[in-house]
């Protein structure tokens, strides 16, 4: 997630912070490199994991707030001799207190980027590339030294979500997805629906245009309030370049129905298995919306890059 660089936009700019980045992990640690925490005189955002670690660590990032903005240090951690936490396994964190006048590479690291980072003796220069291939590090040998480059991957990968129909589920789904790693493109024919932030309002002769619209990385999920328009919808996604993902909301007899129809009318049966029916993870029961739109959210956030 990008919590860290919300942090560091909204707070490490406006008051003295320190950041705790996990470098290298190895073994049984509790969070794996990338993993960040921001630390202030009176408040910590995020986790390293808990425990004596992190208590460890927030010590060192409060004690480094006492130096000039840039300072960093890099400790290491071996989780069983030396903090005594059962979970065993190394760790290699990064402290630094956050210089605020070196954070303009954020503005470009709020989709899924390559952050290059440079150990200096004054600081931390980093920039956001568009072709350097990440470099992870090791949590054994000797500690990064000033000249030392090592490059990440940061910010969000958001997955689009065409979401067709902005009833009490599609609503619902749109609620929960926010906070999550997608982009959200919703769409409906009714114009009762025009006041609710998000919605396009799209003609029934046009709505299938916007499934042949959606990237190739992208989930299409269809819950109408019209069977006869989740079909065109759903043939309409099966008919194209595949997507990530298709899914119809409803039950298993819709979903055969569906399928005898698409069958009479030439769909072969490859590009009927891409669709899933009924959405969500099947060992969830329930169908309030909340239950629906979490369960489904969580079955789209199992999808292996496209």
């Amino acid at each position: 997630m990008i919590d860290w660089l919300t942090w560091l936009r909204d707070i490490a700019a406006n008051q003295p912070a320190a950041m705790i980045s996990v470098l290298a992990s190895e073994g049984s640690a509790p969070r794996g490199a990338g993993t960040r925490m921001l630390v202030t005189a009176g408040a910590l955002h995020g986790t390293i994991g808990g425990g004596q670690l992190e208590y460890r660590a927030v010590d060192q990032a409060r004690a480094i707030l006492a130096l000039p903005t840039g300072s960093w240090r890099v400790q290491d951690y071996p989780l069983g001799p030396l903090l005594g936490q059962c979970c065993g396994g190394r760790v290699r964190l990064l402290v630094e207190n956050i210089d605020p006048g070196a954070l303009g590479w954020i503005a470009d690291a709020a989709e899924e980027r390559v952050l290059v980072s440079t150990l200096t003796p004054t600081g931390i220069e980093r920039r956001i590339s568009h072709d350097t291939v990440p470099t992870p590090l090791s949590a054994r040998g000797p500690a990064p030294l000033p000249g030392t480059s090592f490059a990440e991957i940061v910010g969000q990968r958001r997955r689009p979500i065409y979401l067709f129909g902005a009833g009490h589920v599609g609503q619902a789904i749109a609620r929960h997805a926010v906070n999550l790693p997608f982009r959200l493109a919703w769409f409906d024919t009714r114009p009762v629906f025009e006041t609710i932030e998000g919605v396009s309002v799209v003609s029934e002769a046009g709505i299938a245009a916007c499934v042949a619209e959606a990237p190739d990385d992208s989930a299409i999920l269809i819950l109408t309030h019209d069977h006869a328009l989740d079909y065109q919808l759903t043939r309409a996604a099966l008919e194209r370049p595949p997507p990530a993902f298709v899914g119809l909301i409803g039950s298993a007899t819709k979903r055969a129905r569906f399928d005898a129809r698409l069958d009479r009318e030439g769909i072969p049966a490859e590009a009927r298995a891409r669709l899933t029916s009924p959405i969500g993870i099947a060992r969830i029961p329930g169908k309030e919306p909340d239950v629906i739109a979490i369960s489904t959210l969580a079955q789209l956030l199992q999808l292996t890059s496209h």
